[in-house]
């Protein structure tokens, strides 16, 4: 493996590496402490040991875990089920090693909840766009991905993860954790959602402008940025019509638009949001991207 590879792979397991320090630590301030309801296969592990306390629940999930792993290994490749492993694992060791060094005070359930699904959601977020996750119903989400490749991972989190949750409401009766848990999971996931999907944000705008050549020759000089002849024609004038389209980053919207009214200030400009942008000067296209 090249140098730059070698470097690249070192920084996505520290990122891995804090992604899980913060998984632990809100783990063991907002949820352990509050009782806030918590989905994933250690729900299902707490429901097992509920029905028959001889069912040990860290036994549970790791049994569990072992066929995900193997379904991981053959769709996702050994690239993931490593790096899973490895966030599991640091997980699974800093969320005991923080709760022997402190216990956390209970707080009001409701700032647990919201906290607590902020933290979280950006921890998860953290180890997802590393490839990465930490088992249980994380992978699950990873591997239903796959063939529903156009849903959010936070959205297929969700689904799982509430599924887990309403069946520890039922198993417990405790109506009021389930819906802190809730409440908690919501937040969570869509926190997630934007740190993989949000943070990409890039903008594409269509110019419609009397001067298309030179304005597309400035944005290439001064932005770097390459435009795309559209040819349209107008509904009024019945005039031809040369659009210009350029894909360009959020912080050069403020630029791009005094570009424009400084070459011509009768120009129609309009800006659309837009992310997932792959090429040149974007994000390049990786296989099994999430």
């Amino acid at each position: 493996m090249k140098q730059a590879g070698l470097s690249r792979l070192a920084r996505d397991y520290v990122w891995i590496f804090l992604g899980s320090v913060l998984y632990a630590v809100s783990f063991d301030w907002f949820y352990v402490p509050n009782q806030l309801g918590f989905g994933g296969l250690t729900a299902l592990g707490m429901i097992l040991n509920h029905l028959s306390p001889a069912i040990p629940i860290g036994t549970v999930v790791l049994v569990l875990n072992i066929p995900l792993f193997l379904l991981g290994w053959k769709f996702l490749g050994w690239r993931t089920l490593v790096s899973s492993l490895f966030a599991m694992t640091a997980t699974s060791l800093l969320v005991d090693l923080i709760a022997a060094l402190y216990t956390f005070p209970p707080m009001d359930p409701m700032l647990a909840a919201i906290f607590g699904g902020v933290t979280l959601g950006v921890s998860l977020g953290m180890i997802f766009s590393k490839g990465a996750t930490t088992g249980g119903t994380d992978l699950i989400a990873r591997l239903l991905k796959l063939p529903f490749a156009w849903l959010p991972m936070g959205k297929l989190l969700l689904v799982v993860d509430l599924s887990m949750l309403l069946a520890v409401s039922v198993a417990f009766r405790s109506l009021n954790s389930a819906l802190y848990g809730i409440i908690s999971l919501y937040i969570s996931t869509a926190v997630m959602d934007q740190v993989l999907y949000g943070l990409d944000r890039s903008k594409v705008a269509y110019i419609i402008t009397s001067r298309p050549r030179p304005m597309a020759a400035e944005i290439d000089r001064q932005m770097d940025r390459g435009t795309t002849f559209l040819h349209g024609e107008g509904s009024f004038s019945k005039e031809e019509k040369l659009v210009l389209m350029c894909a360009f980053k959020q912080r050069q919207i403020v630029p791009l638009k005094a570009l424009v009214h400084e070459m011509d200030p009768e120009a129609f400009l309009i800006v659309c949001d837009a992310h997932e942008v792959l090429g040149q000067g974007f994000r390049r296209y990786q296989k099994n991207d999430i």
